[in-house]
């Protein structure tokens, strides 16, 4: 029998449709919405004539609002769990107007230390393309000849390697990373894709997160990789609304990356090809089929042109040049 865990999202009622948008991006179209709004608009309902309501249903009226999903509890679900955990803290970076009510998120009957130590009999090491072995700390691999092995632990930001959105990613650089290339990561999470690029025989690699503890993570991972503090470059910011930040990333990288979602990837669509050297890629991932022909009108309205593209699991993963 699956096993599930139950994230509970607490918010205000003007909020949900919006969060409830944002989770969709992220594969969940199974929603639990208490709201006491709604339950008001119930009552209020005057083609109804309520005789009586139990009481278990007026307890509803004075509710937090909250948007209560289920996530399966492998490592397919800890991957997603880290990025629905990432959306929450982003909104409440912006809510100082309180548009978002008291958000937080809650995993029920789960504490924190087995949510941490669970994680580990999911996470053993594996393999991606040809040459890549993800492994954590504490397991040991027998390396093969050309294996190249990148280790990383779970963490607070996305990416372990083991979602499909950042497998395929891997298997993309592996095909466009020959010896030299400069590698863009944009919404770099636990900084896995630089890691790989680099691995891979990437000249350097520059990551940038709209949060500061992605790229805090994300540095110390390259650097726990063996790569240096001149093989990397660490920004924090949106290159959407910071063109300082546009300024101070720079031009002409060979490779972009962009592991996050549909909404984000259409919002930077015009803004990729700033950081682009000549006969450059991108690769965008992170979509589900429902959005993929919405980004790629946006790409393609910029210029860029689709190469190749993986799909798995509902995830794609596109190759993109101009």
């Amino acid at each position: 029998m699956d096993n599930f865990y139950q994230v509970d999202i607490y918010t205000s009622s003007e909020a949900i449709d919006g969060i409830t948008g944002a989770l969709q991006d992220y594969g969940i179209t199974g929603f639990i919405i208490k709201d006491g709004a709604d339950f008001e608009d119930f009552l209020a309902d005057k083609n109804a004539n309520w005789d009586y309501v139990d009481d278990s249903l007026m307890a509803l009226k004075n509710a937090e609002p909250c948007i209560t999903v289920y996530v399966h509890e492998n490592a397919q679900g800890r991957e997603t769990l880290e990025a629905v955990r990432a959306l929450v803290e982003g909104y409440k970076a912006k809510n100082a107007d309180g548009f978002y009510g008291n958000i937080r998120m809650e995993l029920a009957n789960v504490k924190e230390e087995d949510w941490a130590n669970n994680w580990k009999k999911y996470y053993k090491p594996f393999r991606v393309g040809k040459s890549l072995v993800i492994k954590p700390s504490w397991e040991n691999v027998s390396a093969k000849d050309g294996d190249k092995i990148l280790e990383i632990d779970p963490a607070s930001t996305f990416g372990t390697g083991q979602h499909h959105t950042t497998k395929m990613v891997m298997e993309t650089l592996e095909s466009v990373i020959s010896d030299g290339e400069r590698v863009l990561d944009l919404g770099c999470g636990s900084g896995i894709l630089s890691i790989a690029a680099l691995l891979l025989g990437a000249k350097d690699a520059t990551i940038c997160d709209i949060f500061e503890n992605a790229v805090k993570t994300a540095s110390e991972n390259i650097e726990k990789n063996g790569f240096s503090a001149e093989r990397y470059r660490a920004f924090c910011g949106d290159i959407t609304t910071n063109a300082a930040l546009r300024g101070e990333i720079g031009g002409g990288f060979n490779v972009i990356c962009a592991n996050i979602v549909a909404d984000v990837i259409i919002g930077m669509s015009g803004y990729f090809a700033d950081f682009l050297a000549s006969g450059g890629k991108l690769i965008v991932s992170g979509i589900i089929d429902e959005r993929l022909d919405e980004v790629l009108a946006a790409l393609e309205e910029n210029g860029w042109k689709s190469v190749s593209a993986l799909n798995e699991e509902g995830w794609n993963c596109v190759l993109l040049s101009r």
